[in-house]
């Protein structure tokens, strides 16, 4: 699994560094940089590793591009959660030609004391970035897919909901921090908490005409971004253990 642990890490420097810098052949050079740089970190050189990190480079280049053209042109959504998946799905069938992990990583554990395998490593920093503005951007695509999201310069149902682009990231990875510290019962009382806080926001409003967005507008792209959302910090936890 050590290659879709690379996928993670590169998609989710990528797409940090298309938000900071809003240029995409930044982020499109940067996958195959990162890819090359954790290969060479891991020890990842072998023929199978090799012939899997060309997947995730494809992968992570392909996402970027049709990230960047699905926010511009919109209804395009489709295509990066497929690229995304598949290359997931592909990596995880195909994980038997990679190698253990070596190099600095596996030596990092010894030197800190900390008593994780070194491929667990690999895949738990994959998986936390994976939280951050990859996890926005997948529940974005989600939201869109369904029309949820409306139109660029149209009134957004998130406008009535402010703080989640910072909210969901932070309950991702805070459920994904509880969930490898083995209590998944606190990160079931986050989820709870979340719905405890944003419903009585959300029934407070009263449906009205503004900008074309209602009650309904604004309640189904809370529950289907939080069920994408959940859904994104879940898997993450599960590639983890």
């Amino acid at each position: 699994m050590s290659a879709l642990a690379v996928l993670l890490i590169a998609v989710g420097v990528a797409d940090i560094a298309r938000r900071v810098a809003e240029r995409i052949w930044l982020p499109v050079a940067i996958v195959p940089v990162v890819v090359i740089g954790c290969a060479a970190l891991a020890g990842l050189w072998r023929p199978g590793d090799v012939a899997l990190l060309a997947v995730a480079v494809a992968a992570g280049v392909g996402w970027v591009v049709l990230c960047a053209r699905a926010e511009r042109s919109g209804g395009k959504e489709l295509a990066p959660l497929l690229v995304f998946g598949g290359a997931v799905g592909a990596l995880i069938v195909m994980s038997g030609w990679s190698s253990d992990v070596a190099g600095v990583v596996a030596r990092w554990p010894e030197w800190t004391g900390i008593a994780v395998s070194a491929d667990r490593l690999l895949m738990i920093v994959g998986v936390m970035l994976m939280q951050l503005v990859t996890g926005n951007q997948l529940v974005r695509l989600v939201l869109g897919s369904v029309g949820a999201v409306k139109p660029a310069g149209e009134p957004q149902p998130s406008d009535k909901l402010k703080g989640g682009r910072l909210l969901g990231p932070m309950e991702r990875v805070l459920i994904l921090g509880l969930g490898l510290a083995g209590q998944l019962a606190a990160a079931t009382a986050v989820v709870a908490a979340k719905s405890i806080i944003r419903f009585p926001e959300i029934n407070a409003q009263k449906a009205r005409e503004n900008g074309h967005i209602g009650i309904d507008d604004v309640t189904e792209y809370f529950l289907v971004g939080s069920f994408a959302s959940w859904i994104v910090a879940l898997g993450g936890l599960a590639l983890a253990h």
